[in-house]
């Protein structure tokens, strides 16, 4: 009978030490141990250029300005186009003043990346440049379709006609033009020519016969090139769309343009510009 009694007090104490030590582990992880506070959650902010532009009241604009009607560079150093309306309209939005970076199209990425919080002027998505930006909302779709002196627009038609060895197709290094050209031209006479501003000359001149471009750009320049037409322009070879580069990873100010272009286009503040520069 001493054994037996000793034996149950024993199981007793080993079955209060467990309970204790499951009621100690369990205030434990409430983070609610006797004498202690509990912890607060971790407040984690994640810094947006948002705030930057909002303190120092510049908005950084990268742009190319070589690409009518989206951004161009005036002989008297001022930028003017589509985009650039539309870039004044944003910092405008913002309290802030745009400060325009000339950059080129070999070096969008980069220079945006270091010095700008936005890039504009007719920038094209692609999942490259994906890769190192966020992108707004695509504000127009335009895809690749050629441009030709007016008496061959029946021979440069198709794809097919274009990549042939006779023919000298010409291009302006760095975007998504010359990636089109390198990719489905590889048996034209494919010529760089580094000045997006004067390139259209070098056809009217026969130094070249094709140019593929966005079809909006080929709809301006027929009407500053007499003697050049646009290849079927509503039938584009490839689709494509027009958007801004923002930081990668700051939804704060993704957000907030993308709010703002959509507010633009609901006002007709967006149509009114596009119309001033194409029609």
């Amino acid at each position: 009978m001493q054994r037996t009694s000793v034996s149950l007090a024993a199981s007793a104490l080993v079955m209060s030490l467990a309970l204790t030590g499951v009621a100690h582990a369990q205030t434990v992880r409430a983070g609610t141990v006797a004498g202690a506070t509990p912890a607060a959650p971790a407040s984690v902010t994640t810094p947006s250029r948002l705030d930057d532009i909002l303190a120092r009241h510049t908005l950084r604009v990268c742009t190319t300005g070589d690409y009518k009607p989206y951004s161009f560079l005036r002989p008297d150093g001022q930028f003017e186009g589509i985009d650039i309306d539309l870039a004044e309209s944003l910092a405008k939005s913002l309290g802030a003043k745009a400060e325009y970076v000339k950059t080129s199209w070999s070096n969008l990425m980069n220079d945006f990346v270091a010095k700008c919080d936005i890039a504009v002027g007719g920038v094209s998505t692609t999942l490259e440049r994906q890769k190192r930006a966020f992108f707004t909302a695509p504000y127009m779709e335009d895809g690749k379709t050629p441009i030709v002196r007016c008496d061959d627009v029946d021979k440069y038609q198709t794809v097919a006609q274009i990549d042939q060895p006779s023919v000298r197709t010409i291009v302006n290094p760095g975007g998504t033009n010359e990636r089109f050209a390198k990719q489905f031209f590889p048996h034209s006479q494919l010529i760089e020519y580094p000045d997006n501003v004067t390139i259209f000359k070098q056809i009217l001149e026969n130094k070249a016969d094709v140019m593929v471009t966005d079809a909006s750009e080929t709809l301006l320049q027929q009407k500053l090139n007499p003697g050049l037409c646009s290849v079927h322009p509503d039938k584009p070879f490839q689709f494509g769309e027009k958007a801004y580069l923002l930081p990668r990873g700051d939804v704060p100010l993704q957000q907030y343009v993308d709010q703002w272009l959509h507010l633009a286009r609901s006002s007709g503040e967006f149509q009114a510009v596009y119309d001033k520069w194409l029609k």
